[in-house]
């Protein structure tokens, strides 16, 4: 049985909710990824900043990158898988949610991120095949 352990990307970055938006963005360029989670004072995930977040809610609202912080992009709580779970329950979660990326957490704490990419190495291109046709339905 392969877990959402074996499939994450361990070495997940936060944006702090008190970040700015453009701290945010020079983060996801410094380590060429489209999201990061964001994560409260307290260390808990309160929701994902996307690069396309950043772009339609900032940028295209002509907002000041620098006086729009982080946690005000992250709407509810994330959808999220647990690390001991099980890859069909990680398939079904992101392709029902329709989430390219999901967070994996272990005693309430972000321990690692799950994208399509990770599927697609892990378990080849029938499974993400099935998970990228899922969240691109209209």
């Amino acid at each position: 049985m392969t877990t959402a352990r074996e499939l994450m990307s361990a070495d997940v970055v936060c944006a702090r909710s008190s970040d700015t938006v453009l701290q945010a963005a020079r983060t996801m360029a410094e380590t060429g990824v489209g999201a990061l989670p964001i994560c409260g004072e307290d260390g808990k995930l309160k929701g994902m900043l996307t690069d396309r977040d950043i772009v339609v809610k900032v940028v295209a609202q002509r907002n000041d990158p620098i006086g729009v912080m982080a946690g005000e992009l992250a709407e509810g709580v994330p959808f999220v898988v647990q690390a001991g779970d099980d890859v069909t329950e990680v398939l079904t979660a992101m392709a029902e949610h329709r989430v390219r990326r999901i967070p994996v957490l272990e005693d309430k704490k972000l321990v690692g991120i799950i994208a399509q990419a990770d599927v697609a190495r892990a378990l080849g291109h029938d499974s993400s095949g099935r998970v990228v046709e899922a969240v691109s339905e209209d």
